[in-house]
C-alpha cells in the first residue's frame, strides 16, 4: 500500500468513516485499513515499520560471487564455496551457503552421444505432426523391477529420537531369497492392457512367448485402431532376430524407437 494511500485512509477514519465503509471506499482489505490506522492512533504515522533484525552473514557480494560459481559448475561443494569465500576475507559456516544457494539432487538421466542426439532430433522431427488419432491406437509398452520387501532408494521417516527401531519407522528386508519381481506390461490412451509376471526374461524366445499370450488379447481390450502401432525399447531382447521375425509374420507394425 503507498503512502499516499495510507494518508487517505487516516484522513477518512478523521472525517469519521468507519473502517468498512474505507474498505469499500478504497477497494483495500478491512484488515489493512484497520492495521493503518490502529499503527496511527499508537504511533501517530503511517510509515510502515522496518525490522533492524540481525545483520546478515554474507554481503550481496558474497551471494553474487556463489551464484556465479555454482553457476560454472553446479557440482561445486559447499565446502569449496566456504573456503573460496575465506579467501577473500568471510568466514562463513557450510550451512549458510545450503541456506543462500538451496541445493537440490541432481537428477540421473541417460548419458547422450551426439549419435544418440541426432536420432532423438529425427524422431521429434518425423512425429512432430502426427496428430491425437496416431498416438491413440500407439500400444506402448516396458518392463520394470518392482521391489517387495524394501526400496532400492533412501527412504525417510518423520520420528523421535530413540523411536528408530519402532515397526513403523522401519522398512522390513529378507535376509535370503529373491524380493523383487520383474513385470511386463502394456498400455495405451485408453487404458492398460496386460500384466505379465517374467519368471527369467533372458532370450528372444522368451519375449515371444509373451507376445503370443499378450498382445493381441490387449489390442481387442483397448479397441485400438486397425492402425495400430506397437511401441517398445532397444532391448536386445527386442530387436533380436526371433523377435523381429514374429513381428513380421504377424504383421505388427513397430514405432521407431531411439537408442537410450
Amino acid at each position: 500500500i503507498s503512502q499516499d494511500l495510507r494518508k487517505t485512509i487516516v484522513d477518512l477514519h478523521k472525517s469519521g468513516s468507519s473502517l468498512g465503509a474505507i474498505s469499500k471506499h478504497l477497494k483495500v482489505p478491512r484488515s489493512s485499513v484497520q492495521t493503518i490506522v490502529l499503527k496511527y492512533k499508537h504511533h501517530g504515522t503511517t510509515q510502515p515499520s522496518y525490522r533492524s533484525g540481525r545483520r546478515l552473514v554474507l554481503s550481496p557480494r558474497d551471494e553474487r560471487t556463489l551464484v556465479r560459481k555454482v553457476q560454472i559448475n553446479p557440482r561445486t561443494t559447499a565446502k569449496d564455496l566456504v573456503n573460496i569465500l575465506e579467501e577473500t576475507g568471510t568466514k562463513v559456516s557450510i550451512s549458510t551457503v545450503k541456506q543462500v544457494l538451496k541445493g537440490r539432487s541432481a537428477k540421473k538421466k541417460p548419458l547422450l552421444q551426439n549419435h544418440h542426439k541426432k536420432v532423438r532430433l529425427w524422431f521429434a522431427t518425423a512425429h512432430g505432426d502426427k496428430d491425437h488419432t496416431f498416438w491413440r491406437n500407439v500400444l506402448w509398452s516396458d518392463e520394470t523391477k518392482i521391489e517387495l520387501f524394501g526400496h532400492n532408494d533412501h527412504r525417510y521417516v518423520w520420528r523421535k529420537k530413540g523411536e528408530a527401531c519402532k515397526p513403523k519407522n522401519t522398512i522390513p528386508t529378507l535376509k535370503h531369497g529373491d524380493d523383487s519381481i520383474m513385470l511386463w506390461g502394456c498400455f495405451a490412451a485408453g487404458g492398460t492392457g496386460a500384466l505379465h509376471i517374467i519368471g527369467g526374461l533372458k532370450r528372444g524366445e522368451h519375449y515371444v512367448d509373451i507376445l503370443k499370450q499378450h498382445l493381441k488379447t490387449s489390442v481387442g481390450k483397448l479397441k485400438l485402431g486397425c492402425k495400430w502401432v506397437f511401441q517398445m525399447d532397444n532391448d536386445p531382447k527386442h530387436t533380436s532376430k526371433v523377435v523381429a521375425k514374429w513381428l513380421k509374420d504377424n504383421k505388427v507394425k513397430v514405432l521407431e524407437w531411439p537408442s537410450q
